[in-house]
């Protein structure tokens, strides 16, 4: 019943959407901002969960019978159009809340949040290859390295940009602290970054194979974990400490904060060694969670 449970959790894609929630939660709180209403939080969690969901199932069209995601897919495979079929529709009943009671407020909108949800959009669709190769061949996918940048890029735009434009919509408040938010976006950028590069190592025989000039790829296993994974985690971490010591954190915010740098660089150590799709599911994934929830809590020991 347990391995059912995880199977459909992190198989099914909702742990992404848990993801997507805490990592918004994290910085509102940080920003010391309003929450959003629930509608937002709704569409915050069906919408990631739709769309890798619909990417990995894509992805595991003629996968061997080795691939046990692949398989898991092929198993459940009614029970995945029901779930996204109900997403989906909720996700589209959402919307349509959103225009019909804040059309106004979304009209008003400034050009700069156009562009930066076109950007979202367009990262997102384009990273996977959604758009049909007669239309547009592009994928960022088999960009090499850039693809860990642009999936940090698409996770910090949807923790520290998606909940300021909802906001902007729901209540119209547009005011919030441009120091302590750019800090925020690139942390989470590069965090987020340094765990995609992480998860690219259990692509790796295939990623070299298709001849994807991921990191690991061009580096070499070895050189990817000791040369680009613990240092950049070790410079985000001293960076934290800086900005903490700066901005008056108290020791326990310090310590509570720090904890994800440390468990990145940990795992990082331990990945030399082959490891399983659900640890990185799991563990690698985890880590995100871990410093959403770590944020969360170090807020409430502020000043």
């Amino acid at each position: 019943m347990a391995a059912k449970i995880t199977h459909f959790i992190f198989y099914g894609n909702y742990f992404v959407g848990l993801l997507a929630v805490a990592l918004s939660i994290e910085a509102t709180l940080q920003l010391k901002l309003p929450f959003n209403t629930a509608p937002y939080f709704i569409l915050l969690f069906t919408v990631p969960t739709v769309y890798y969901t619909y990417a990995y199932a894509k992805a595991s069209i003629g996968q061997p019978l080795s691939n046990l995601r692949a398989q898991w897919y092929i198993r459940h495979k009614h029970f995945i159009n029901a779930s996204q079929l109900t997403l989906s529709a909720l996700s589209l009943a959402t919307i349509a809340y959103y225009i019909f009671k804040y059309y106004r407020n979304i009209e008003s909108l400034s050009v700069f949040y156009w562009i930066v949800m076109l950007i979202i959009i367009s990262s997102g669709i384009l990273y996977y290859g959604l758009i049909p190769k007669s239309v547009f061949k592009y994928n960022l996918r088999n960009t090499g390295w850039v693809k860990a940048f642009v999936i940090g890029f698409t996770w910090a735009c949807c923790a520290n940009i998606v909940p300021l434009i909802f906001l902007r919509i729901e209540n119209g408040l547009g005011y919030f602290n441009p120091y302590i938010w750019t800090w925020l976006f690139v942390k989470n950028w590069m965090f987020c970054t340094v765990n995609a590069i992480m998860f690219d190592i259990k692509d790796y025989p295939t990623d070299a194979n298709l001849h994807l000039r991921t990191f690991v790829v061009r580096f070499g296993l070895r050189r990817t974990i000791y040369y680009i994974l613990i240092p950049l985690s070790t410079i985000g971490l001293i960076s934290f400490c800086a900005f903490g010591y700066f901005h008056h954190f108290t020791a326990l915010q310090m310590a509570i904060n720090i904890l994800p740098f440390l468990l990145t660089i940990y795992f990082a150590h331990t990945l030399h060694k082959r490891k399983g799709l659900l640890f990185y599911l799991m563990a690698i994934d985890g880590i995100i969670m871990f410093k959403a929830l770590c944020g969360i809590i170090a807020v409430q020991f502020s000043h």
